[in-house]
């Protein structure tokens, strides 16, 4: 049957040393799919002083289109993680986006053009120490004042979940 190297859409290497798991194939497709190809590269997804909040003065984009971007970035967030809070927060604002949510999730795929190459690494080891790691913003949604909190919890030094709830 031989080695596995693709499982839904994630690509998997294994060597003696441990496992790799990315998704470089599927999000060179999206940047291309969404004609971010030729776009500049940038280091984060998102400027952490950034809220994004319903934009009343801004113009309205394609709902189609940004709910297809949302769903393909969510679907990278299996082997992204570094990307999870912030494609969470622009999905909040499927229903009606503005031009203002259209550009931050532009940037995310900014960033990944840059970060096509990152994945996660599970090395074989003997550490099985289970560390969990919590962190809140208390209030801080601007369109409803609800609270985001997240969670990571790693074995060894392997992440194994990941959630963020608002």
């Amino acid at each position: 049957m031989g080695e596995l190297n693709f499982f839904l859409g994630l690509q998997i290497k294994q060597n003696p040393n441990g496992t790799m798991i990315y998704q470089q194939k599927y999000a060179i497709e999206l940047i291309k799919k969404f004609k971010m190809y030729e776009s500049k590269e940038i280091d984060t997804p998102i400027a952490i002083a950034t809220k994004l909040d319903i934009d009343k003065t801004g113009s309205s984009v394609d709902q189609k289109l940004y709910r297809g971007m949302i769903g393909a970035l969510l679907y990278l967030t299996a082997s992204r993680h570094n990307i999870v809070f912030n494609v969470g927060c622009c999905a909040h604002f499927q229903d009606n986006p503005e031009e203002s949510h259209l550009t931050a999730v532009k940037k995310i795929l900014r960033y990944l053009k840059g970060t096509t190459d990152l994945c996660l690494w599970y090395p074989k080891s003997s550490n099985f120490n289970l560390v969990g790691y919590v962190d809140a913003d208390n209030a801080g949604f601007l369109v409803d004042r609800k609270s985001t909190s997240g969670t990571a919890q790693f074995l060894g030094s392997c992440l194994v979940t990941w959630a963020t709830t608002k």
